[in-house]
């Protein structure tokens, strides 16, 4: 065998070896960063399913206060439907939309002792509460997975091969600055005395786990 044919040899299996360790390697970061976004799925939908609860147990308390629970209502159904879309961007944008709604529900809430007292929405007050922090914790764990692979997506020499092999750069879940703001609530106009009588409020969904959403990033073709 020359000498040329060895070499030829080497190279071939040195480049299958290259291919197959950076086929392997992205296959495995693609896959933590998918599992990673299945953990705030998870809590989404979590988050969607206890709204209507807190909707219907509320709006008897709040009558006067239709456009808010309209707008948490709203916040919630743009929210699923961008879920099922399964594009970070979107559901970023739809659950920061959401969250500010809730945060403006509760800051109202604060003018009803009566309805604070009640056991049910201080229990889903909690629930979201702590279901917002398991979404900020999950948020930055998937981020984490989508910067690691990105950067290995996006460098040399892997760069050269991963398109070839059909890997794409996932895009981050990112939170909107103005989520961090604390609402504005004008309590000037609100009653100060006991509940008013109850409101009609469009429904706010079933029961249930909304029917769509994503249970992972933008699928890679």
């Amino acid at each position: 065998m020359s000498a040329g044919l060895i070499i030829l040899i080497v190279v071939i299996v040195a480049l299958v070896g290259f291919v197959v360790l950076t086929y392997n390697g992205l296959v495995t970061l693609r896959n933590r960063t998918q599992e990673a976004w299945s953990e705030i799925d998870v809590e989404l939908k979590r988050r969607h399913d206890l709204i209507p609860n807190l909707v219907q147990t509320v709006q008897g308390y709040m009558g006067h206060e239709r456009g808010t629970l309209e707008a948490v209502t709203n916040a919630r159904a743009g929210a699923v439907a961008a879920g099922a879309s399964g594009d970070p961007a979107k559901i970023g944008a739809a659950e920061n939309m959401l969250t500010q709604s809730l945060r403006t529900l509760f800051a109202v809430s604060e003018n009803y002792p009566d309805l604070k007292a009640i056991s049910a929405f201080t229990n889903l007050q909690e629930q979201l509460t702590a279901t917002e922090d398991k979404i900020e914790f999950s948020r930055r764990f998937y981020n984490g997975n989508v910067r690691d692979y990105n950067i290995k997506l996006q460098t040399l020499p892997t760069s050269l091969i991963a398109g070839v092999l059909g890997f794409k750069a996932f895009g981050f879940f990112q939170a909107d600055e103005s989520d961090r703001a604390v609402p504005q609530v004008n309590f000037g106009n609100m009653p100060s005395a006991g509940p008013p009588p109850p409101a009609s409020m469009p429904p706010a969904g079933g029961s249930g786990p909304p029917s769509a959403g994503s249970s992972g990033p933008p699928p890679q073709s």
